[in-house]
C-alpha cells in the first residue's frame, strides 16, 4: 500500500528491520546510548551550528507540541498564536486548556499571515512567546517563519515553531527560532511513537524556572532526566535508523527529492484538470491540496484509489467536503508517483 497521507509514511526496509533489534530495558545503559544518539543526530541534521539541544518524548507530534507550548510561557505571560489552519488553531486550544493567556492572529486558511497584525500583537504588553506552524498540513501551506522570527527578535520574544510536518520536507532557518517541534513519522521517515523538541540551549535555563503545568509533558523534566518515563524503545530503534538514513542522504538532498516529487505530482494533476487549492508560492514541498471534482465525493475517490493500492487524505474542518490532499512524504520513488497518477486518471475517468 502506497501511503499518500501526511504521516504515518512508508518507510524503508532498513527502518522496518530496526524494529527487530531486540528487547531492551529502558533503564540499561544501552537504551541511554540509543536515546543520546538520536538526540545527537537530530541536532546534526537540523541545527548543527545554532546552539540547540534535542528533547525526546514518547508520543505523537501533538504530545511534543503540547509539551513545548505549556512549558514555554511563564506565569502571567502571554502567548501570540499565528493561525491559518487547523494546527495553528490547535496551538490556541492547548493554551486554553493550560490556562495560558493568549492572542490569536488569524488569517484565511489559504493565505499567508498578515505580518503587520502579527507585529501589533507581539508588541502588546506581557507577550513572552510567539507560536506558529511551519507547514500548515490543513492545506499544505508553507508559512513565513523567517519573517515572523525577525519580528519576534526585534521585540525580544521567544519563537516556537510547530514543524511536525515540515522538518525534512522544507527548509527551516533556525537562526530566529527558539523551539522547534517535530516527529519521527513524517518527513524524517521513521515510525509513529517518538517526537521531539529542538530547543535553544540559552532558553532552557529560563524555562526551568517556570511552574510546571504537567507531570508527563514538562519540557524541563526531560532535560533534568533524559528518561523520566518509559520510552517507546522499538520506535526509538526505527527513529535512530531513519535519522541515520537522513544524514547519509543529506538533508539538502532530501529537500530536493521532496520538491521534485511535488513538482512531478503537480504536473500530473494539471494534466488531469485538477485545481490546486493554494497558489504556487504558498505550497510546501510535501503536500498538495486539491479541489474535489464537482461530481466526485472524497469517500468514493478514496475507496477507488485504495482498491488500486493508494491511500489519499481528506480535507479537515470546513474544507472537509471540498478538498482532498496528496502527500509525497516517505520512502517513495518517481515510479510510485507515476503509478499513482495513472491510477488517479483511471478513477477520474
Amino acid at each position: 500500500m502506497i501511503l499518500l497521507n501526511p504521516g504515518p509514511v512508508n518507510v524503508s526496509p532498513r527502518v522496518t528491520a530496526a524494529l527487530a533489534r531486540g528487547d531492551l530495558c529502558h533503564r540499561e545503559p544501552e537504551c541511554a546510548a540509543l536515546l543520546e544518539r538520536i538526540r545527537r543526530r537530530l541536532v546534526a541534521a537540523f541545527a548543527p551550528d545554532e546552539g540547540f539541544s534535542a528533547v525526546l518524548v514518547t508520543g505523537s507530534g501533538t504530545a511534543a507540541l503540547e509539551m513545548a507550548v505549556t512549558s514555554a510561557v511563564g506565569p502571567g505571560g502571554r502567548l501570540v498564536v499565528v493561525a491559518n489552519g487547523v494546527y495553528g488553531e490547535r496551538v490556541a486550544a492547548m493554551a486554553t486548556a493550560a490556562g495560558i493567556a493568549h492572542t490569536v492572529v488569524a488569517s484565511e486558511w489559504t493565505s499567508a499571515p498578515d505580518l503587520a497584525a502579527v507585529e501589533r500583537a507581539i508588541a502588546a504588553p506581557g507577550v513572552e512567546v510567539v507560536a506558529m506552524v511551519h507547514h500548515e498540513t490543513t492545506t499544505g501551506l508553507l508559512n513565513p517563519v523567517a519573517a515572523v522570527g525577525a519580528i519576534a527578535r526585534r521585540h525580544g520574544k521567544i519563537l516556537l515553531v510547530d514543524s511536525v510536518s515540515g522538518l525534512g520536507g522544507d527548509a527551516l532557518d533556525m537562526s530566529t527560532v527558539d523551539l522547534v517541534v517535530g516527529t519521527a513519522n513524517k518527513c524524517i521517515q521513521g515510525l509513529p511513537g517518538m517526537a521531539f523538541v529542538l530547543v535553544r540551549t540559552s532558553v532552557l535555563a529560563r524555562l526551568a524556572t517556570y511552574p510546571r503545568r504537567s507531570v508527563y509533558l514538562s519540557l524541563p523534566t526531560y532535560v533534568e532526566s533524559p528518561m523520566p518515563f518509559t520510552p517507546a524503545v522499538q520506535a526509538a530503534y526505527a527513529f535512530d535508523e531513519a535519522l541515520a538514513e537522513l544524514l547519509e542522504e543529506g538533508v539538502a538532498t532530501r529537500l530536493r527529492r521532496y520538491a521534485n516529487a511535488a513538482a512531478q505530482l503537480r504536473a500530473g494533476f494539471d494534466r488531469l484538470g485538477l485545481e490546486c487549492v493554494l497558489p504556487a508560492e504558498l505550497r510546501s514541498s510535501s503536500i498538495t491540496s486539491l479541489w474535489l471534482p464537482q461530481d466526485r465525493s472524497y469517500r468514493d475517490l478514496h475507496d477507488e484509489l485504495k482498491e488500486r493500492g493508494f491511500v489519499i487524505y481528506e480535507g479537515q474542518g470546513r474544507l472537509a467536503r471540498e478538498i482532498f490532499r496528496v502527500a509525497n512524504m516517505g520512502h517513495l520513488t518517481p515510479v510510485d508517483f507515476e503509478q499513482f497518477l495513472s491510477a488517479l486518471a483511471k478513477v477520474l475517468a
